[in-house]
Order: C-alpha cells, then sequence, then structure tokens
C-alpha cells in the first residue's frame, strides 16, 4: 500500500498534502463504507443504512477521544 500512495505524483493529488497524511483519510472513507454496509446488511434499509453509516463514525471518534483520556489517566 505504501508503495501505491508515494507512486502518486503530487501533481495529483488536490491539494499539497504530503502522501502519508492520505493515511487517515483513505482510513475515514473505508471506516464509512465498512460501517454502512454492515449497517445496510443487518437493515436492509439504504436510507437507515446511511444514517447509521455517518452517525456511528462521530460517535466512534468522541468515544475514542473518552477512552484515550481515561487510559492516559
Amino acid at each position: 500500500m505504501t508503495e501505491i500512495l508515494q507512486s502518486i505524483p503530487r501533481s495529483a493529488l488536490p491539494f499539497d498534502l504530503p502522501v502519508r497524511a492520505l493515511k487517515p483519510f483513505t482510513y475515514g472513507v473505508m471506516h464509512l463504507i465498512v460501517a454502512i454496509g454492515v449497517a445496510y446488511a443487518l437493515t436492509q434499509n439504504w436510507k437507515a443504512a446511511l444514517a447509521i453509516g455517518l452517525i456511528e463514525p462521530a460517535v466512534q471518534t468522541i468515544a475514542y477521544t473518552v477512552h484515550e483520556r481515561a487510559w492516559n489517566r
């Protein structure tokens, strides 16, 4: 994967970012796709799947922050 990201010409990027900065972005996109896919598999409803898939990562981000703060204590 690293080789693929490093092979992307800088002019192909929409803005001037180091290639390794793409990793969190691509992970976020993957997380959305997985969350929506799982929600759809469980509900068989695209509207519910999209709602769940968009809300879950936001809640997960907050939960991660709380977890990190608790862990550091």
